[in-house]
């Protein structure tokens, strides 16, 4: 037990939860089908939360949910044990909610006029600040996985879903300094596409 666990009474149960949020993912794995059903019903509130750091909308964010809960689903049998679950977890909600947010782009692009579009629907970028901030996010991530791919998954994991530096070298197999230094070169080119 650590010093900031000791006479803290509340900090004990939520050591118990995660660990039984760990074993559950690790019974899950195994081939235990209502442990997988017991782990998906648990996490999709954190996973939805997440998801709506990547979306502006609502509806979008639990697309993207539903994508990253139905990719626990298929690939748990991937989840090697290595590191925490929720690390894992992290890296499966970031992918899923960038590819939600790169559908919708791809399918906003194929409507061919304005008049075509859904009845109601708002361009993210004058509905809010934060939505247009979200969304200018979203495309300088994508500028930077066609220009630097090995710069993303540390920047997203650090940025968006807020994992310390030894998290993300153990998820990317990555030395600490190399995560740093990636983290600090991701940052710079996001930087400069917002600018």
């Amino acid at each position: 037990m650590d010093n900031s666990e000791k006479g803290s009474g509340s900090r004990r149960p939520a050591a118990r939860v995660d660990d039984s949020l760990e074993d559950l993912a690790r019974r899950a794995r195994d081939g235990d089908s209502a442990s997988l059903d017991e782990l998906l019903r648990r996490i999709q509130p954190e996973v939805l939360r997440r998801c709506a750091r990547f979306l502006p909308y609502r509806q979008d964010a639990e697309e993207a949910c539903q994508d990253a809960l139905l990719r626990v689903a298929r690939n748990i049998g991937g989840f090697k044990g290595d590191s925490l679950f929720t690390t894992w977890l992290y890296t499966v909600v970031s992918n899923s909610a960038r590819q939600t947010y790169r559908s919708m782009k791809r399918r906003s692009a194929e409507l061919p006029t304005e008049s075509d579009r859904i009845p109601n629907q708002r361009d993210p970028r004058t509905t809010s600040v934060i939505a247009g901030s979200r969304i200018d996010l979203l495309e300088a991530l994508d500028q930077l996985e066609r220009d630097r791919p090995n710069l993303v998954a540390p920047l997203v994991l650090r940025d968006l879903c807020q994992m310390d530096y030894k998290e993300i070298a153990t998820e990317l197999d990555l030395a600490l300094g190399t995560v740093k230094s990636r983290i600090h070169e991701g940052r710079k080119h996001v930087r400069a596409s917002l600018q």
